[in-house]
C-alpha cells in the first residue's frame, strides 16, 4: 500500500532530523502536530543535501548533487520517488505549494560550497538567501497553511529568521568551517586574524536579523509559534554564549548548550509565550 510507503517515508525524515539535530527536534516536537510531519520532511530534505557537500569526502559530490537535483524534480512532478527523503519532501511541496525557485535557489547554494571557499559581500548575500532563507519561506508555507497574504506578509521575518540562524551557525562553526572544509563565509575576514572588531560587526548583523525575526514570530499563527520561538529562543541562547566569548577564543572552541540546560530552555520559552513577553 502507498499509504504505508508514505508513512515509512514520514519516519526516514523524523528520523534524520533527530539524528542530526537535537534543537530543531525540539522545536518541531512543540509544533501543532498537523504541522510536524511537513516540516521534517522540508529539513530531511535539506539536511540531506547539505550532507552531499559536507560530508561525502572520497566521492564524486558534483555528481551525487546533480543527480539528487534531478531526482527531487522527478519526485515532485511525479508526486512519488523510491528515495523515501525525497518522497516526503515532494509531498510537502505539493500539498503547500512550495515555489520552485525556491527550491532551485537552495540547490545554487549547496552547489556554490563545492566550488567557493571565500565569499564576496554578494556571494556570501546570494548564499544566505539559498541556504537559509528559502529555507525559512519553505516553512512559512506550512505554517501559515499557504495563506497567500499571511504569507506575504510574515516573509521578510521569515528569512530574517533563517539567515539569522545560518549565521549564528557559521559562528559556532568557523573553525571547523575553515580548517576541515577550507571555507570562509564571512567576506572579508581573515580567520587567521579574527579581531574583536569584525567579531562585534558580525554580531551586530545577527543581533539585527534576530530582532526583525521576533516581530514575525509574534504574528505567527498560534499553532507554529511555541515551535517556532523555542527554536528562536535555543539560537539566541546559543548566540549570547558566542558573543561573550573573545574572538580568538571562538577559533578554538565549538560552542554547545548541554541537554540539561537545552531542557530549561524549553522551559523557560515556554514560560515566556504563556506570559506573553515574547
Amino acid at each position: 500500500m502507498k499509504e504505508l510507503f508514505d508513512k515509512v517515508s514520514a519516519a526516514c525524515s523524523v528520523h534524520t532530523t533527530n539524528t542530526y539535530s537535537t534543537s530543531f527536534s525540539s522545536g518541531i516536537r512543540f509544533l501543532h502536530r498537523d504541522l510536524r510531519e511537513p516540516i521534517y520532511g522540508i529539513y530531511g530534505f535539506v539536511r540531506f543535501a547539505d550532507e552531499i557537500v559536507d560530508s561525502f569526502h572520497g566521492h564524486d559530490k558534483a555528481t551525487l548533487l546533480t543527480e539528487f537535483r534531478a531526482d527531487t524534480w522527478k519526485a515532485i512532478e511525479r508526486g512519488i520517488s523510491v528515495n523515501p527523503i525525497l518522497n516526503s519532501f515532494q509531498h510537502v511541496v505539493r500539498t503547500y505549494g512550495i515555489e520552485r525557485d525556491l527550491i532551485e535557489c537552495f540547490f545554487d547554494s549547496m552547489e556554490t560550497d563545492l566550488h567557493t571557499t571565500v565569499h564576496t559581500a554578494a556571494s556570501y548575500s546570494q548564499y544566505i538567501l539559498g541556504s537559509a532563507e528559502v529555507v525559512g519561506l519553505m516553512c512559512l508555507r506550512v505554517f501559515v497553511d499557504n495563506d497567500n497574504a499571511a504569507y506575504e506578509s510574515l516573509r521578510p521575518a521569515a528569512m530574517k529568521l533563517g539567515a539569522a540562524f545560518q549565521k549564528v551557525n557559521f559562528l559556532r562553526d568557523i573553525r571547523a568551517d575553515n580548517q576541515d572544509l577550507g571555507r570562509t563565509y564571512f567576506p572579508g575576514v581573515d580567520l587567521g586574524r579574527l579581531s574583536e572588531e569584525e567579531k562585534m560587526a558580525i554580531q551586530a548583523d545577527i543581533e539585527a536579523d534576530l530582532k526583525e525575526a521576533l516581530l514575525g514570530i509574534r504574528r505567527l499563527p498560534l499553532k507554529a509559534r511555541s515551535g517556532v520561538y523555542l527554536a528562536y529562543y535555543y539560537y539566541m541562547s546559543l548566540y549570547m554564549r558566542i558573543k561573550k566569548m573573545p574572538a580568538k577564543a571562538i577559533m578554538t572552541k565549538r560552542v554547545r548548550i548541554p541537554d540539561l540546560q537545552k531542557l530549561g530552555l524549553v522551559f523557560t520559552s515556554m514560560v515566556r509565550l504563556q506570559l506573553n513577553i515574547l
